[in-house]
């Protein structure tokens, strides 16, 4: 096998790649943002102590975590038509379930970022006449996230890394933009190699900013 890069035409490649790379970014950063607010109301349901919120909570993030993400993929893209009685679209679909997905993994960073507070400041904020609501937003959630920035980060990046299995509903994200330039110059293996060291440079470029974050962190504790 003669693997010939050369024969590739980089402006037409990039073309049909950027399309993808903007879908593919869209889809992180929604629903990272999405996820981590679901997840967070998640992980104060399963922290309130209250059975009625507990248990569905963890039933959903329990659910969520042991099925894998490219079955749940096909769930939403083949199921909730038929519910609401329309078609969703892939890049719709994909969306609405990245965001369900990432928010049971979110939830339990979160969960444990709000453990990592100190009970003691729990208590100082009653003490001052703070409800529950009200301690958990002004004094406890700010240092859960401070506490987790460097895990909510890293799950992102896996989150990006996952977008690729989008291909299995044929959303254009960042893998099919290179899959489409492979058939139309008749080289998949030369594109899909790119694609992996494309991959590879973008996560281990976001790696490196996660881990001067992380030492930042550290110092500023």
């Amino acid at each position: 096998m003669n693997l010939d890069f050369a024969f590739l035409n980089w402006n037409v490649v990039s073309s049909f790649v950027v399309k993808g790379l903007i879908f593919s970014v869209q889809l992180t950063l929604i629903a990272m943002i999405g996820g981590i607010v679901l997840g967070t109301a998640l992980a104060l349901m399963r922290l309130s102590g209250k059975r009625w919120l507990v248990l569905p909570a963890a039933g959903y993030v329990n659910l969520m975590r042991s099925v894998p993400l490219v079955m749940v993929i096909l769930w939403f893209f083949l199921l909730i038509p038929l519910i609401i009685g329309r078609p969703m679209g892939a890049e719709l679909s994909a969306i609405v379930t990245f965001t369900l997905f990432e928010a049971a993994y979110y939830s339990e960073i979160m969960r444990a970022g709000i453990q990592s507070v100190s009970r003691g400041q729990v208590h100082a904020g009653y003490a001052v006449g703070m409800t529950y609501a009200q301690t958990m937003q002004l004094v406890v959630l700010p240092q859960a996230f401070r506490n987790m920035l460097p895990v909510l980060l890293t799950q992102t990046i896996i989150l990006f890394q996952d977008t690729s299995l989008v291909y299995a509903i044929g959303a254009y994200d960042l893998l099919k933009g290179f899959e489409v330039a492979g058939k139309n110059f008749n080289r998949p293996v030369e594109t899909y190699l790119v694609a992996a060291v494309v991959y590879f440079i973008i996560c281990f470029s976001l790696s490196m900013v996660v881990k001067r974050l992380q030492k930042k962190i550290a110092i500023i504790r």
